[in-house]
């Protein structure tokens, strides 16, 4: 969501066929395979546990003021305001609507590579805001603040975004501002490759949302679920969100994805600095020089880049696939995540299986699944198996691709170790939400303020 406005110049869309040509140019061979991890972390001051403004000696403008200073950070503006950070390996530091800041890494080779990113970002983050007062932790949602005790950040999109969920469903707002996640992007050979790697990703995204179901508490209760981040989705907006049952159908392939992506309504045009509100308007108007917010001219590709991001399925196309169902959570379930994905996804053996468990499911099936696993977490169930035993067998798959793959580190160890987290929650049965329930309950003696002490990054 919280892509920097980029201001280069990009070639004019003159018909589909030139979005097609784009979205196949992200097929790649399998020795140029990366990955790029991304997660976001809520600030708090710890000695009120409150959230950060953006304004003020303790708040998100200072964090990425001192941030580029200290370390190789180039600031980006808005309006003359610092709203986001680059490097020169290609990752950035940005802020989601409600001040979440986010890790976009750098696209990588290994899960070796990405783990250092992750540590070194979080160790540049305390060493600036821990004498500060100031504190990060990951959720899938905040466990304490309300809506309203929210400080919205000073970006033009959100301000746009904002208004229009409100007019789309119930629970969009909270989305923005009060949601963490933490996703893996992958690349994929060819356009029959992107296929069967999105309906196997999107089939068993909900495995994934309950081993990192992470979000059981709404402003210091339970809340009944255990990703309530993962229910939040369901009442967001539902021309953008969801399973894509076209997905699974005949006839699947980037014209399709376009074809869907074309009737997202649109958010906004980015032109020169600003942001021009064309909430609820059709991309196709735009292709056709009809867009009533800005007639008479034709989107370019940087147009698409941004609308490809307006859209949040549990899986989302752009030149790449989005694993997107997982709640934000500690530092080690963060290398745990893209572990998971890489090792299914960019092994064939346990690509073609992982398809195997889940290809004869009805659309219905997959549907009651994404709908009772925010609730029951890995005691969900397809036809009688639960998700718990999927888990473990989807998490040997993994461990046989990632051993596949052989990227070692220094010390000649390969990546499966990064799936240990997920191994132990699979397990167990019991999901990070259920853990803090058990806490809350026991130790914490009904409060979630110990939360921000015992799982703080």
């Amino acid at each position: 969501m919280s892509k920097p406005p980029d201001n280069q110049p990009s070639a004019t869309i003159e018909q589909v066929n030139d979005i097609l040509d784009y979205m196949a140019s992200g097929s790649r061979p399998p020795e140029q395979w990366r990955l790029g991890t991304e997660h976001e972390k809520f600030g708090f001051t710890t000695a009120d546990l409150r959230p950060l403004p953006y304004e003020g000696d303790r708040g998100i403008h200072a964090i990425l003021v001192a941030l580029s200073e200290r370390f190789n950070w180039k600031p980006v503006y808005e309006q003359g305001l610092p709203i986001a950070l680059l490097d020169d390996t290609g990752a950035s530091i940005t802020l989601e609507p409600g001040g979440q800041l986010e890790l976009s890494g750098a696209l990588l080779d290994t899960l070796h590579e990405t783990c250092r990113e992750v540590n070194a970002h979080l160790q540049q983050v305390k060493s600036i805001c821990a004498p500060l007062g100031i504190g990060f932790l990951g959720m899938g949602f905040n466990p304490k603040w309300r809506r309203a005790d929210m400080h919205w950040m000073p970006k033009a999109r959100y301000r746009i975004m904002r208004d229009y969920m409100a007019k789309v469903g119930t629970l969009g707002q909270d989305m923005m501002s009060r949601t963490c996640t933490v996703q893996v992007n992958l690349d994929f050979g060819s356009e029959a490759d992107m296929v069967n790697k999105f309906r196997t990703a999107l089939a068993l995204q909900p495995v994934a949302t309950a081993l990192f179901a992470n979000s059981p508490f709404t402003e210091g209760q339970p809340n009944g679920y255990l990703s309530y981040r993962s229910r939040i989705w369901e009442d967001t907006d539902p021309d953008r969100t969801g399973m894509l049952p076209f997905v699974f159908e005949a006839g699947m392939g980037f014209e399709r994805y376009v074809d869907y992506m074309l009737d997202v309504p649109m958010y906004f045009v980015y032109r020169d600095g600003n942001y021009i509100d064309a909430s609820g308007q059709s991309f196709r108007d735009f292709l056709a020089g009809k867009l009533a917010a800005f007639p008479r001219e034709k989107p370019t590709i940087k147009d698409w880049e941004d609308h490809l991001t307006t859209a949040f399925p549990e899986v989302r196309l752009k030149r790449f696939l989005e694993m997107r169902g997982a709640d934000g959570g500690p530092w080690d379930q963060l290398c745990a995540l893209p572990a998971f994905w890489v090792g299914l996804l960019y092994h064939q053996p346990a690509l073609d299986a992982a398809w195997e468990m889940a290809r004869d499911w009805t659309m219905e099936e997959r549907l009651q699944l994404r709908r009772d696993v925010p609730r029951l977490g890995l005691k969900a169930a397809v036809r009688g198996r639960s998700v718990q035993s999927m888990a473990l067998e989807l998490l040997t798959l993994s461990d046989a691709g990632l051993r596949a793959r052989k990227r070692l580190n220094s010390s000649g160890g390969n990546e499966t170790g990064f799936l240990a987290p997920l191994q132990t929650t699979a397990e167990s049965g019991k999901t990070p939400a259920e853990i803090k329930l058990e806490r809350f309950h026991q130790v914490w003696a009904g409060s979630v303020d110990p939360v921000f002490s015992e799982f703080a990054y």
